[in-house]
């Protein structure tokens, strides 16, 4: 996953790609993208749109049961487990 610094970086590296002028293949253009991912976090990915894929700000903040990442910030509903994150304010009472 990639943090804000790191995804500004990526996010440029992609748009690279897309504004080459000479023929070039699939591999060749976004090569300096899959490289930089391997160096950041240590795995080849070989889908450049998979990294864009891997922003943690697109995540919420881990469950309070399980730990694994809401699906969105604004999630209250823990896809992997069940969990019903209780929001401050909100009223509790459950259906």
């Amino acid at each position: 996953m990639l943090d804000e610094a790191e995804y500004e970086k990526a996010y440029l590296l992609y748009g690279k790609a897309f504004r080459y002028r000479e023929r070039k293949t699939y591999e060749e253009r976004f090569k300096e993208l899959l490289d930089y991912y391997r160096e950041v976090t240590g795995v080849s990915e070989t889908n450049p749109n998979a990294i864009m894929h891997h922003r943690i700000a697109q995540y919420g903040e881990p469950c309070e049961k399980c730990g694994k990442p809401y699906r969105t910030p604004r999630a209250s509903f823990c896809a992997a487990c069940g969990n019903r994150k209780v929001v401050e304010g909100k009223d509790e009472k459950r259906l």
